[in-house]
């Protein structure tokens, strides 16, 4: 498996409308590039520049599409995009030593925008965060710290529900985040069996646990439709432990594992979900990867677990904890 070639990030990660000949708009867009920094506009659209690929690797733009018509605006540093049914919104953290606070203040006025706009339902957020095993300079981690502060700002705002949710490594630029919210759809955050609530995650992982669902159903918007799941960043993670610390291939076949059970229809239906998906149902799949070295064998493992449909893009990055090697996320369709 290690004379194959190494998989590079590349080109377009699509993101599929629900009704393609609808979507004739954009909401925001994500460039998973070689610079990170603040949302800024384009064309009137949000931007959310993360610091992702290195030397010789082509950026991944991630494109949101609109159903509507778009209205736009600004709220505390977040730019945003909604479209009567969908909300778009991105912020970013300054490379900071404790970025606890700031992690707080941003969420705080993620959760004010939903409020105000009336998006009550948060399906999906990505968090990308520069040295994010890095210690701060109180000597926590800084995922802990981040996460100490996002989970501040969940019981200020009285929120309960977690959605899928993201939490990985870039290259720089400070942290960054965006998300996803509807405004009546109905959703159901996904726990797996396999594995222990995030919310109840002991200590050791930091002075408050992250906040995520598994992963997060959004029901279909019309008759005799699909549903979708977004299926929040999963590694090699049983009960609350990493197991197989140092085998990348083990490590993957865990992950893959994982997002099978989570997204079967056993589990669907402990949800109260009747329908199924497997791993060839997955779209739009991110391959977060520790090392370069391990691309070529992580590429292959997903390549026979995945469909032919299914596109993916690998990025070299750190994960949240020192022992895992990769990280696996997607949506069905």
């Amino acid at each position: 498996m290690h004379s194959k070639e190494i998989p590079r990030p590349t080109g377009t990660l699509p993101i599929i409308a629900e009704h393609p000949a609808e979507a004739r708009e954009l909401l925001g867009t994500v460039r998973y590039g070689a610079e990170g920094g603040p949302p800024r506009w384009e064309h009137d659209r949000p931007v959310l520049p993360l610091h992702m690929t290195g030397a010789g690797d082509r950026e991944v733009v991630e494109s949101w599409p609109a159903m509507g018509p778009v209205r736009t605006g600004e709220h505390r540093g977040l730019l945003f995009a909604h479209d009567g049914a969908v909300l778009f919104a991105a912020g970013h953290i300054g490379p900071s030593r404790t970025c606890r606070d700031d992690a707080e203040r941003a969420y705080r006025a993620a959760f004010e925008l939903v409020e105000a706009l009336e998006y009550p339902h948060v399906f999906r957020m990505w968090n990308t965060i520069a040295g994010i095993t890095d210690r701060t300079a109180a000597g926590t981690e800084v995922y802990a710290d981040f996460c100490a502060g996002r989970a501040q700002a969940f019981e200020n705002a009285g929120r309960v529900d977690m959605a899928a949710a993201t939490g990985i490594g870039a290259l720089g630029g400070g942290a960054s985040f965006y998300f996803l919210a509807h405004r009546s759809r109905t959703t159901v955050h996904l726990e797996n069996p396999l594995q222990t609530p995030s919310s109840e995650y002991p200590a050791r992982y930091g002075p408050r646990p992250p906040r995520f669902a598994r992963a997060t159903y959004l029901a279909p918007g019309r008759d005799g439709e699909r549903g979708r799941v977004y299926v929040s960043g999963t590694a090699s993670i049983l009960d609350h432990r990493t197991v197989h610390s140092g085998e990348v291939a083990a490590q993957t076949q865990v992950t893959l594992a994982n997002i099978a059970v989570l997204i079967g229809a056993e589990n669907l239906t402990r949800h109260g979900i009747d329908e199924r998906f497997g791993l060839e149902d997955l779209r739009a799949v991110k391959v977060y990867v520790k090392r370069r070295e391990d691309l070529p064998v992580v590429a292959e493992l997903c390549g026979e677990s995945f469909g032919a449909r299914t596109d993916i893009a690998y990025f070299v990055v750190d994960v949240c904890r020192r022992d895992l090697l990769v990280e696996i996320e997607g949506i069905t369709s």
